[in-house]
């Protein structure tokens, strides 16, 4: 069984946009994975321009990559050290902590990460 933070069965993360590594909608890793896509947030406006803002647009389609484009409001499998960075640069948007692969907690400690729960 692939777990969550809380040790549990990971949830999903969004099926529309599909995201994931592996675009099945779960925030799964493996070691193709360079960057550890395990962190499932809700974008915010602030953090798009800034994921933009750092060389990284979230917000631009690209559908050679089936990549739509993201928008406020949706849910997406997030790299663990981008999420971190926007933590320590406090721009960091809400995790959904069930549908969060416990592989997060090898970089970010889950009582940091509750700060952060979507309610």
């Amino acid at each position: 069984m692939v777990k969550n933070v809380f040790g549990l069965a990971l949830k999903p993360c969004c099926f529309s946009p599909k995201t994931g590594f592996y675009r099945d909608g779960y925030c799964l890793t493996g070691p193709d994975d360079t960057g550890t896509h395990t962190v499932c947030a809700i974008m915010t406006k602030e953090f798009l321009e800034y994921s933009r803002s750092v060389g990284n647009d979230l917000t631009t389609p690209r559908p050679a990559y089936d990549f739509p484009g993201l928008h406020p409001g949706d849910k997406w499998c997030l790299c663990l050290t981008r999420w971190i960075q926007a933590y320590h640069d406090n721009v960091a948007p809400k995790v959904l902590l069930e549908a969060t692969h416990e592989k997060t907690l090898d970089l970010i400690g889950l009582d940091e990460l509750v700060k952060f729960a979507a309610k």
